[in-house]
């Protein structure tokens, strides 16, 4: 039996795999703080780099991770890298998102439509044009710095 109302855990499986990211690459756990419906300005969550990924199907929305250059910086020097340009803070944008990829494949089956990860602008906002859900934002802690998942998820044809 399927239901059309969306689940914790379809949401959660994204800040899963955000924080397997952060571990299996530093050795570092990420915390998740409580997550909470944003219903206010969107750019309360942005940071300076962005990732997304779009999502169709049975459920229609999208996924951004935000995340200060700190945190990346940090991130890929505990890495081990010696570059720390933008295009490198973006490639590390891009990958945290490929892994949110791949875990919503694994979760949501071939049935949901998962756009390439790309980086985008802050001028870009949270959500495709004409999209009303509410985003989930969830914040995530690791070492001292702090990143938002931005959850917009919706089943199609209700938003």
């Amino acid at each position: 039996m399927t239901t059309n109302r969306l689940k914790v855990d379809d949401i959660k499986i994204f800040s899963d795999a955000a924080m397997a990211f952060f571990s299996q690459t530093t050795g570092h756990k990420a915390a998740v703080r409580t997550a909470y419906l944003l219903e206010g300005a969107e750019t309360v969550v942005w940071n300076d780099f962005q990732g997304r990924i779009e999502l169709g199907g049975h459920y229609r929305g999208s996924v951004t991770f935000s995340a200060p250059r700190g945190l990346l910086t940090h991130l890929l020097l505990t890495m081990g890298e010696s570059s720390y340009t933008d295009a490198s803070h973006r490639d590390v944008v891009g990958e945290i998102t490929n892994q949110m990829s791949g875990y919503a494949r694994r979760h949501f089956g071939e049935a949901m439509d998962i756009s390439p990860p790309r980086v985008i602008t802050q001028g870009e906002g949270v959500a495709p044009p004409g999209f009303a859900a509410a985003p989930f934002v969830i914040p995530m802690l690791w070492d001292r710095y702090e990143a938002h998942l931005v959850v917009r998820m919706g089943k199609a044809g209700s938003a």
